[in-house]
């Protein structure tokens, strides 16, 4: 595991899991089309408008291949590690194609780079002056590397020219490559090659670049100096195509026999729909090293946490290349599906992150490449704010599913290791984010701007949904409640698996499970539904203000607000005690929700459940002048995997609501799969969320974040 594709922001990249890792990076662009530096091709970015992008294999240990459709050009960019007795070696492979035939062939250049991310790394050089390119690195960690570049196709033409520079921060390397750039004319058009005079001292960051008309192939060699695997007389292109079947074939068959998906009637375009899903999330694994920028009550302002490495999933590619707390439990749901170990590994780090008093930030902007897609006022992570603790549903998901597996003395050790962090973590949630009200807990994180409509929430993971209207002490928030049931059931299973003492977990657990006085805390009487609990008006709008300094959308609250539960707003939060299974099967409050699910005027759609009642008065509303509708009527895939596990659920308990609970899964899983799939034949994409009176994708893309959960679906597995 020392190399892989641990860089998600970038198109195609592989990096050492280290922490002063050594760097390799493609870019590309057409010279026709070359007007301005973001006509490179180098970060995954929204605004490129890639036709697609994405791996269709990835088994997050040894390969990957990658299509990419660029305009008139499509390229496939796949890699292959060598076996355990030589980890430092690896190759890649990128073919450039014309998508169309034309009558004149697409001139296409590819830019190869080797970097360190600081000059105290270790130093590079670079030579054309062979048969073929290469780059030697001489790492203080790794020792002495070769990295060749190797053109497959002898009859293709190249124009080959390299630099080596140097650059302060990795998040700069296109830009440090371009100002290397030099041009000549050739007739009416311009070539641009790189300057090799550009050569400094020292050099951490090289490149070659090679233009030619498609279709073209190249192969990339990484070696130890010592230890060269393959020669370029032993035909490499072939031993990189044999290697590269094998493990296709390998992931293929692992993925058949895991999520079993033609027996289930799928076509054969829904299967390599769902390959491809799963590719890309463990292919969006990152490793990241830095430190978080933190906000205690003990510092009057922001400082550094310390420097820590981070091996995680990621949202999406584009948007959110970095770890996201809540999200990543749900991420591990399905990667420890595919690889136990992986899991494990990812969680092992996340709670490697844990301070003295129990808290982990929720968002980790480690680095350089990770800050520069962040604005400024989401940089700093405020030590009194919580996210919801998913990774108990990793961990319930595992010890339901894979006891015997995790008694293996590696795994059972990573356990071990971990359990007094989740102690911790436990124990912060239930001294920092308790409520007033014996049983009770509240969010921290939430205050009245003049601009919000409705305080957000972002310690919840579900942002603008709508909560009580004036935040305070008092508040009650009935999905926090539900996460520590699900974690202190968790935590009492943990440890009688462990061998260890359970009984405050269990009694915790019988507690919270006491349905009740969850009902006393959170049931609304006149709807018989689950609500927060709160100061809340309904009679909040945004109106116009006009100043001397110009107008502006400002919150009017038009009654005074009182305490009461929130029932007014039905939506996923209302849903959360039965997302996590806490009420018995012949309840009225089930029946209730089973109702409001399947009624197209509150939570049903023909594509999903939608987050948020049509008849709640902030329905698809802007938080503020800026802030549109996000948790306020998009259907949302990690939820829906939730209700769907709820359904299933429910629809194997004996119980007055088993027939309609079987009735409203069987046509909500039907429903998420065949629009999921629509819209990815559409656009070429998995998206962050849906919209709940079309089914297009909304939000970033790719999002093969939690949206990858349609595979668990598709499969069957809860």
């Amino acid at each position: 595991m020392l190399w892989g594709s641990y860089r998600p922001g970038v198109y195609f990249g592989m990096k050492s899991r280290e922490e002063h890792p050594l760097l390799t990076g493609l870019m590309w662009y057409l010279p026709s089309q070359l007007r301005s530096l973001s006509d490179i091709r180098h970060f995954c970015e929204i605004g490129d408008n890639l036709r697609k992008y994405g791996w269709t294999h990835h088994d997050g240990r040894n390969f990957g291949v990658q299509e990419i459709i660029d305009g008139s050009i499509s390229l496939q960019t796949s890699f292959v590690k060598s076996t355990q007795e030589n980890p430092f070696s690896w190759t890649a492979k990128i073919d450039v194609k014309q998508r169309k035939p034309a009558q004149t062939k697409t001139s296409v250049s590819l830019i190869w780079y080797v970097a360190f991310e600081s000059i105290d790394d270790g130093f590079l050089n670079v030579s054309t002056a062979g048969h073929h390119p290469q780059i030697d690195a001489m790492s203080f960690s790794l020792g002495g590397m070769e990295i060749k570049f190797l053109n497959n196709n002898a009859s293709v033409s190249t124009d080959v020219s390299s630099t080596c520079t140097s650059t302060n921060s990795v998040d700069k390397v296109k830009e440090a490559i371009v100002e290397t750039f030099a041009y000549k004319k050739d007739g009416e058009s311009v070539k641009y090659f790189l300057n090799d005079k550009a050569e400094q001292a020292p050099c951490n960051l090289a490149a070659i670049m090679v233009t030619f008309e498609a279709p073209g192939s190249f192969l990339i060699t990484m070696d130890n100096a010592s230890k060269s695997s393959v020669t370029i007389g032993s035909s490499p292109q072939q031993h990189f195509q044999r290697n590269l079947n094998y493990h296709k074939e390998k992931f293929t068959e692992k993925f058949d026999s895991i999520f079993n998906l033609e027996a289930k009637g799928f076509t054969a375009g829904e299967v390599t729909f769902a390959k491809s899903i799963l590719s890309n999330l463990v292919g969006g694994i990152g490793y990241f090293y830095g430190s978080s920028k933190v906000q205690s009550e003990y510092n009057e302002n922001p400082i550094n946490y310390w420097k820590a490495p981070l091996y995680t999933a990621v949202p999406s590619r584009s948007f959110f290349p970095r770890g996201f707390l809540w999200d990543e439990g749900f991420h591990s749901l399905l990667v420890s599906t595919w690889d136990v170990d992986i899991a494990l590994d990812i969680m092992m780090h996340w709670f490697d992150l844990i301070n003295i008093d129990g808290w982990i930030p929720r968002e980790q902007i480690l680095g350089s490449e990770a800050l520069a897609k962040v604005p400024a006022e989401f940089v700093v992570q405020r030590s009194s704010n919580a996210n919801p603790p998913t990774f108990f549903l990793t961990l319930r998901y595992l010890l339901n599913n894979y006891e015997e597996q995790l008694r293996a003395p590696k795994r059972q050790e990573n356990l071990k290791k971990m359990f007094p962090r989740l102690q911790a973590w436990f124990s912060w949630f239930n001294k920092t984010q308790k409520g007033e009200v014996a049983g009770s807990y509240r969010w921290r994180g939430r205050s009245i701007t003049p601009e919000e409509i409705n305080p957000k929430t972002l310690t919840s993971g579900l942002d603008d949904y709508p909560r009580a209207s004036h935040p305070d002490n008092l508040e009650r928030h009935v999905d926090l409640l539900c996460w520590m049931q699900l974690a202190s059931h968790v935590m009492s299973d943990l440890a009688k698996f462990l061998g260890r003492d359970d009984t405050k977990y269990f009694e915790t657990y019988k507690y919270l499970s006491n349905v009740e006085r969850l009902n006393a805390l959170h049931l609304s009487p006149r709807t018989n539904t689950y609500a927060d609990y709160g100061l809340h008006t309904d009679k909040v709008r945004l109106t116009l203000i006009e100043r001397e300094t110009g107008s502006k959308w400002l919150r009017d609250v038009i009654q005074n607000p009182k305490y009461q539960l929130v029932d007014n707003v039905f939506g996923y939060i209302s849903l959360f005690p039965f997302l996590l299974k806490l009420l018995p099967t012949d309840s009225m409050p089930l029946k209730t929700t089973l109702d409001n699910l399947r009624d197209p005027e509150v939570l049903w759609t023909d594509f999903g459940v939608r987050s948020l009642s049509k008849k709640s008065t902030l329905y698809m509303e802007r938080n503020t002048e800026h802030d549109p509708p996000y948790w306020r009527g998009q259907i949302w895939i990690n939820i829906n995997y939730l209700v769907l596990s709820a359904l299933n659920h429910y629809r194997n308990k004996t119980g007055p609501h088993k027939a309609l609970a079987q009735e409203i899964y069987s046509e909500l899983r039907k429903n998420i799969i065949t629009n999921m799939y629509r819209q990815y034949q559409r656009t070429g994409y998995v998206w962050e969320n849906y919209r709940d009176d079309t089914g297009e994708g909304k939000g970033c893309y790719p999002f093969t974040g939690w949206s990858a959960l349609v595979v668990m679906i598709m499969a069957e597995i809860y």
